[in-house]
């Protein structure tokens, strides 16, 4: 298959226009959020949605979310822990929930997830990876600035800009305790990363990522032309944003958990391919090719504890 976004090839960043669209919509089809929530993710690349589950649904989601963090029959190497001897003990991820809790099954199906994906990218979609992300007080570590898509099409072989994902907050975000970081417009423009990939490169870039992230002067003159917003909503808030817009996150040196909720949804027309640097795909728990049928959105209903499936 044809590269239409070329990374990691040569010694100097590029920025290479968009070739998709980013809202497909469906025809006839009403959208499922306000439009203005659709004008504003077609024009900056994200969009937060405040008041999208109720609070019993958030304590449920955070009582399983504490559950699998503890869990010791998870599947392997998706439990990630922070960076550096003082993080080891520390979990920065849990990889493929929805494969490992009932709950976060239902939640990725969920309607008000799952529905509004469906609208944005035109198409079926299943789940490309999902994660509860946990940033734990005082020793959280940065997510570096990066394009989701790049590291998705280049090691993963997602062929287009197809994709988006969803964050759902499981505690209130404060401004100082590491929320994610959008530069606004960024979706519009690829901007290559230098470097060629090593094999596995994802047991050290899920901790740290030193390949496939932008150049400085990129970054720069990204944020001059639009700007750097941090939004830190409250619990029960979704923020969801295009694949290709670049995000990063601060260190968390505060008292409070970051915990939230991680979906990418993928079309079922823009599944994986082979991965475009040619190295191995990374394995089924990051990168999910096992899919069998598209996702089946289910009617909302409160999530329940499982204590596992």
């Amino acid at each position: 298959m044809e590269d239409l976004y070329p990374s990691r090839q040569k010694p100097e960043g590029e920025w290479l226009d968009r070739r998709d669209p980013v809202v497909r919509g469906q025809p006839g089809a009403t959208p499922p959020v306000d439009r203005a929530l659709i004008e504003a993710f077609a024009r900056d690349g994200f969009v937060v949605l405040e008041d999208v589950f109720t609070p019993l649904e958030v304590k449920a989601l955070l009582e399983e979310s504490e559950t699998l963090r503890r869990r010791e029959d998870l599947l392997p190497e998706s439990r990630i822990s922070e960076p550096g001897k003082d993080g080891a003990d520390a979990v920065r991820s849990v990889f493929a929930p929805h494969r490992q809790s009932a709950v976060f099954e239902c939640l990725a199906a969920d309607e008000r997830l799952s529905g509004l994906a469906k609208f944005i990218l035109g198409d079926e979609v299943y789940i490309h990876q999902s994660r509860i992300n946990y940033k734990p007080a005082f020793r959280g570590k940065d997510f570096y600035w990066h394009s989701d898509f790049e590291t998705w099409h280049t090691e993963d072989g997602m062929p287009r800009m197809r994709a988006l994902s969803m964050s759902i907050m499981l505690n209130d975000n404060h401004p100082q305790a590491g929320p994610t970081m959008f530069i606004p417009g960024s979706h519009m423009k690829y901007v290559t990363c230098i470097g060629e990939t090593p094999d596995d490169h994802y047991r050290q870039s899920l901790k740290r990522q030193d390949y496939g992230v932008p150049d400085p002067g990129s970054l720069s003159k990204l944020a001059e032309e639009g700007g750097i917003v941090a939004p830190a909503p409250k619990a029960g808030s979704v923020v969801v944003f295009d694949c290709n817009t670049m995000h990063g996150s601060n260190s968390n040196i505060t008292p409070y958990e970051r915990t939230n909720a991680f979906y990418v949804f993928n079309a079922w027309s823009n599944r994986l391919q082979a991965p475009f640097a040619g190295t191995r795909p990374r394995p089924e728990f990051v990168a999910h090719r096992d899919v069998r049928a598209p996702l089946k959105s289910l009617k909302a209903s409160p999530p329940r504890p499982s204590g596992g499936r």
